[in-house]
């Protein structure tokens, strides 16, 4: 699995001697590794490159896991149309290992250079979305997703202590909505939720991404409600794709 973390972390072919680089398993057990996968197809070698880049086997698996476990497939229409009432860059995320994972995105109507993408992992202490999430979590998760933040301070704006992150988790959980203040981007400014389930534990959370080139925080908060619905719709319907994909009675709908 860490070998799979790593090929997938170059987003494109890598050589061997990268990889033997940045490991610390012996040569031989390296080579026999990669081999295992290769002839399991969960990754493919090219001899033009030589280069190792994720197998079919994987991205079948990764597909699966999408529609099963992911909000992505009942959220949608709800992105679309919410990215078509904004104009702005939507995303969709979940918490993964106390980092956000970017599961889908709608790009602005004017796109932004920007560093979310759907299948990237970015800090959650500094994103508007990851802050959503966090703040929603029961504290025993909570303090244990904070204590695994890096507090890197990525522009003069991030957050650099876990204290001053626990101060504004408290204000999101009595509003709902998280901010991005150019703490992660410079420029790049968010308004997040968190989408509940009916007990209020988070599945993910939403955002409404744009540039203070062309907007402002106050500007991106004429849709707060606009995102609270859009979260709430995508919580039902998350619920009742569940309850139908295993024919259980007993699940709660929110």
């Amino acid at each position: 699995m860490s070998l799979l973390d790593k090929v997938a972390a170059y987003e494109r072919p890598v050589r061997f001697s990268e990889l033997l680089a940045e490991s610390d398993l012996p040569k031989a057990t390296l080579y026999r590794l990669l081999q295992t996968l290769v002839s399991q197809r969960m990754l493919t070698s090219d001899a033009r490159s030589q280069g190792y880049s994720l197998g079919p086997r994987l991205i079948r698996l990764a597909h699966a896991a999408w529609r099963r476990a992911s909000l992505a497939p009942v959220a949608r229409h709800h992105l679309d149309t919410l990215s078509a009432l904004t104009g702005e860059t939507i995303h969709l995320a979940q918490l993964d290992n106390a980092q956000v994972l970017y599961v889908d995105k709608r790009n602005a109507t004017r796109p932004i250079p920007m560093f979310s993408d759907a299948g990237k992992i970015g800090p959650a202490y500094c994103t508007g979305i990851g802050k959503a999430i966090l703040a929603f979590l029961d504290e025993t998760e909570r303090e244990r997703a904070i204590a695994q933040q890096s507090f890197y301070r990525h522009t003069p704006h991030s957050l650099t202590d876990a204290q001053a992150l626990r101060t504004e988790l408290e204000t999101v959980r009595v509003t709902g909505i998280a901010y991005d203040r150019e703490e992660h981007e410079p420029q790049i400014i968010c308004i997040a939720t968190p989408i509940l389930d009916a007990r209020s534990r988070p599945l993910g959370g939403i955002s409404v991404t744009s540039s203070t080139t062309r907007t402002s925080l106050d500007a991106l908060g004429r849709y707060r409600d606009d995102l609270r619905a859009t979260a709430a719709a995508i919580a039902r319907d998350f619920a009742m794709f569940s309850l139908l994909d295993t024919g259980s009675p007993d699940r709660e709908v929110v």
